[in-house]
């Protein structure tokens, strides 16, 4: 008798160019999507802690979520277990942990304070996430690309905006008291991230193959970003307010090197998008 459901492919449905239908799947194939669940389970216990008014808890599990979602294409590029079914996972768990999760913790944690104009922030938001993460599974069939959009991003990734738009609510950890006037500027700084997200804004994205530093400098390297992360661990929401304010700040610096490495001022074409997937289960 047929079973109700298909079994599990993770290359699509089977067929005679693929031989014979595995029996058992190798763990090393399924390691990737657990990632990807606990990302998403994290994202969405975010979302319950914040309606908790365990708001630290909630940006933490946010964080978390985007973590994972940022090492499990890794791991499966490390593993060799790339697949079409991992690349839907990933798209899926995009959308919850980088588009609604941080639009919903923001809205209640400042935005109902604007009533139905930061509902509408917080829509447009969660919205702009999508279409963007859209955009890019349709550009990502094309098989020829242009030689920019292994260096560039076209607008701000996914993951990026996620910890951008929280930005109200490091600065209310940080003590700035929430009022209707703070919540209606939360709601147009909201709005503006959600823009930055779907424009053709050309953002570095350090993926490309002439990214790479001196031997000498390795070292140096490596003892920064221990630094980084003892001072985050030390001062989390000041090290997350500067790092938001140093992000946004070098947006133009990457539009500029682009415009002089690329020519013109003309912002990389509507029908394009960067790789942000290199693999079919890594995050934007």
């Amino acid at each position: 008798m047929e079973a109700p459901f298909p079994p599990f492919e993770p290359n699509g449905p089977n067929d005679e160019a693929r031989g014979p239908r595995l029996r058992q799947i190798p763990l090393r194939l399924v390691v990737p999507n657990v990632i990807t669940v606990l990302a998403i389970c994290a994202g969405l216990t975010g979302v319950r802690l914040a309606f908790e008014n365990r708001y630290e808890l909630a940006v933490g599990m946010v964080l978390l979520a985007a973590f994972l979602d940022g090492i499990d294409g890794r791991v499966a590029r490390l593993l060799k277990a790339t697949s079409k079914f991992g690349g839907q996972m990933d798209s899926l768990a995009d959308i919850v942990n980088f588009g609604v999760a941080p639009a919903l913790v923001l809205y209640v944690f400042i935005l109902d304070q604007a009533r139905s104009f930061g509902w509408i922030a917080a829509l447009i938001y969660a919205i702009a996430a999508g279409l963007r993460l859209a955009r890019f599974n349709v550009m990502a069939e094309r098989e020829t690309k242009a030689n920019w959009q292994t260096e560039y991003f076209v607008g701000v990734p996914a993951p990026a905006g996620a910890m951008l738009v929280l930005l109200p609510v490091y600065l209310g950890f940080l003590g700035l008291a929430p009022s209707a006037l703070f919540a209606f500027l939360s709601s147009a700084y909201t709005v503006l991230i959600a823009f930055l997200l779907v424009s053709r804004l050309p953002v570095w994205s350090g993926k490309s193959e002439g990214s790479r530093i001196r031997r000498d400098l390795v070292l140096p390297a490596i003892l920064l970003v221990v630094l980084y992360v003892a001072i985050l661990m030390s001062f989390t929401w000041e090290t997350m307010v500067i790092t938001v304010v140093v992000y946004l700040t070098t947006l133009p610096f990457g539009a500029r090197s682009w415009q002089r490495k690329y020519g013109g001022w003309t912002a990389p074409p509507a029908n394009s998008c960067a790789s942000e997937f290199p693999e079919e289960h890594d995050g934007p």
